[in-house]
């Protein structure tokens, strides 16, 4: 069936704009093709100024209109949003679902008329800047197609992965999903730390943010493990070496990894 728009966003959210701004910057879709349905008029009004693409409050008529849908609402509040439009989903639909925990199976369970062709993501929030990782996982009856059609809409916002097994989508959230916030959280405690020795607010920001980029960069570009990394700036007996015994004094390292297995669980309880 002819769609006027290719992509359909439900659910104007800050993930989603990140997920249109990576798709209008590498020219992976025109304005024209992609639609935006938010029921909060305030985010409708900032995709259609920001982006000069089509906006709508009315989901059914962006499922009829559209051939991608994206799923980008609250995990919680995803069951009545899919009964306000399931009889208008057909077999020639993809439906992308970037809602932490949701199963492919939870979803393809909501349309019980059609093998529904389901692709779950879990995205993050540097696609605004094209540096995004997301995992992506195929559900039953999603082709190889489809999979590569996801794949490419979130390589056009940083990179994708495939993810074999769904019960690994769960890590993948509580890894990469979360994960900027862990840099970021950490980012605010060297800051302070700067600060407290002297330094201006300023100054210890741009200190502490540069200092993140040029260790993302080299984690990056490098072949070294990051183990290998930290111990080539960690000379014996120097101001490194002082700061990571610090680290290993408060534990620091297992209380990351608590975290990250935090919002690992959660992502787990989400889709109960």
């Amino acid at each position: 069936m002819a769609t006027q728009y290719e992509f359909g966003v439900i659910g104007a959210g800050n993930a989603a704009e990140g997920i249109v701004h990576g798709l209008l910057r590498n020219s992976v879709l025109l304005d024209d093709r992609i639609i935006a349905s938010d029921p909060n008029i305030a985010r409708r009004e900032h995709f259609r100024s920001r982006f000069n693409i089509t906006v709508t409050d009315d989901n059914r008529m962006l499922v009829q209109e559209s051939y991608i849908l994206l799923l980008a609402v609250k995990p919680q509040v995803h069951r009545d949003v899919i009964a306000g439009f399931r009889d208008l989903v057909r077999d020639d639909h993809v439906i992308v679902s970037i809602m932490a925990g949701v199963s492919t199976a939870t979803i393809e369970s909501q349309f019980p008329d059609i093998k529904a062709r389901v692709v779950r993501v879990m995205p993050n929030l540097p696609m605004h800047v094209g540096a995004g990782m997301a995992g992506v996982h195929p559900g039953q009856w999603a082709s190889d197609a489809d999979l590569l059609r996801a794949q490419r809409i979130f390589d056009a916002a940083g990179k994708s992965m495939h993810i074999e097994q769904e019960e690994l989508m769960d890590a993948v959230t509580g890894v990469s999903g979360s994960g900027p916030a862990y840099y970021y959280f950490f980012t605010e405690a060297i800051i302070e730390a700067g600060k407290r020795a002297g330094l201006t607010e300023q100054q210890a920001s741009l200190l502490a943010k540069q200092s993140c980029l040029g260790a993302g960069k080299m984690m990056i570009e490098y072949a070294d493990s990051p183990q290998t990394l930290r111990e080539k700036v960690t000379s014996p007996g120097g101001t490194t070496e002082a700061a990571v015994a610090s680290f290993r004094e408060t534990e620091l390292f297992e209380s990351i990894v608590k975290g990250a297995l935090a919002a690992f669980e959660r992502s787990r309880e989400l889709g109960s």
